[in-house]
């Protein structure tokens, strides 16, 4: 079976082709004369998609990358390289974001793990209930499960 896609004439057949390459991975394609998505441009967008490229990356306690990290050093890591500060800690980068329930969590928002009033680890969100982040010693940066209830939620501002 073969699908049959229509191509507008503004477009040639080698500019259509990669354009369909980019939507098929998950990208976005910017069309001549329309505005471009704002969510997938988002700071919070860019920083997920950067933390995530980090995937395999060893955890090191004090890591704030390119090669290793810690988990508030991947989040400051990828916002940074997204375009906004973050402090280094996860308590302060806690402090610093504009605290959500878990409805309004976007991808990119900030996981915090709490025990009490004391924030122990952070990820970013990656949607479905999950996280890219940085373990423990012994690990490596990557995508998991929100393992407990005990997270509170930070959109960086």
């Amino acid at each position: 079976m073969s699908a049959h896609i229509r191509i507008p004439r503004m477009f040639s057949r080698a500019s259509a082709v990669s354009a369909l390459t980019v939507a098929a991975v998950g990208g976005t394609v910017a069309t001549p004369g329309y505005p471009p998505e704002a969510e997938a441009a988002t700071v919070a967008a860019k920083a997920l998609r950067i933390a995530a490229s980090k995937k395999g990356a060893p955890y090191k306690y004090g890591a704030e990358g390119p090669k290793r990290f810690d988990c508030s050093g991947l989040t400051l890591y990828a916002y940074k390289r997204a375009g906004k500060r973050l402090p280094r800690t996860a308590a302060a980068q806690y402090n610093r974001t504009r605290h959500i329930k878990a409805g309004s969590r976007k991808g990119g928002d900030l996981v915090f793990f709490h025990s009490g009033s004391g924030v122990y680890h952070v990820g970013l969100y990656a949607g479905g209930g999950r996280i890219w982040h940085a373990p423990k010693t012994g690990t490596v940066v990557r995508l998991e499960r929100i393992w407990t209830k005990k997270v509170w939620y930070g959109h960086v501002r």
